[in-house]
């Protein structure tokens, strides 16, 4: 049953979708968003990632929190720096951060986290997974940095998904 239907409520919702968009419920319309239901999970089955494995489900929520304050500390921080643009300009630069984290979930929640912390844009991931290229608002001491962004994002993550 999994082979003809990998994901069931993703049919669900493209068969749904499909007579939604289209405003009609006619036998043509039924039939072509059920097929579409039908092929569309199978044929893009090979594209979706592995499944996930959480090995401390625990730390999730400490470094949700965590997110949550370092975000709302860099949104106070780069405000700071964009009123007082004219006494002190911010110090721009791209961090080459080494990775030890491989798991592609991982990978996906820490871009996801840069992302989101105001200040640090996720600029480029080596084809091996082994230096992250992040671009820093204003950096005062980068080895500092570094440790830190190991410390606090990293390292959790490894221990959630590694």
């Amino acid at each position: 049953m999994k082979r003809l239907f990998p994901a069931p409520l993703l049919s669900l919702a493209l068969w749904g979708l499909w007579l939604l968009l289209n405003l009609s419920l006619s036998v043509g319309n039924l039939l072509l968003g059920a097929l579409l239901a039908f092929f569309a999970p199978i044929l893009m089955a090979p594209l979706r990632p592995k499944a996930v494995r959480l090995r401390h489900p625990g730390k999730i929520v400490k470094l949700v929190l965590r997110v949550g304050i370092d975000v709302v500390i860099s949104n106070l921080q780069v405000t700071r720096l964009v009123w007082l643009a004219g006494k002190r300009p911010p110090r721009s630069t791209f961090v080459k951060i080494p990775l030890d984290l491989r798991d592609a979930h991982g990978l996906a929640a820490l871009s996801m986290i840069t992302t989101v912390v105001p200040g640090t844009v996720w600029s480029e991931l080596a084809l091996d997974r082994s230096i992250l290229l992040l671009h820093v608002f204003d950096l005062d001491d980068e080895p500092a940095f570094i440790e830190h962004f190991k410390t606090t994002y990293e390292r959790p993550l490894m221990e959630i998904f590694e």
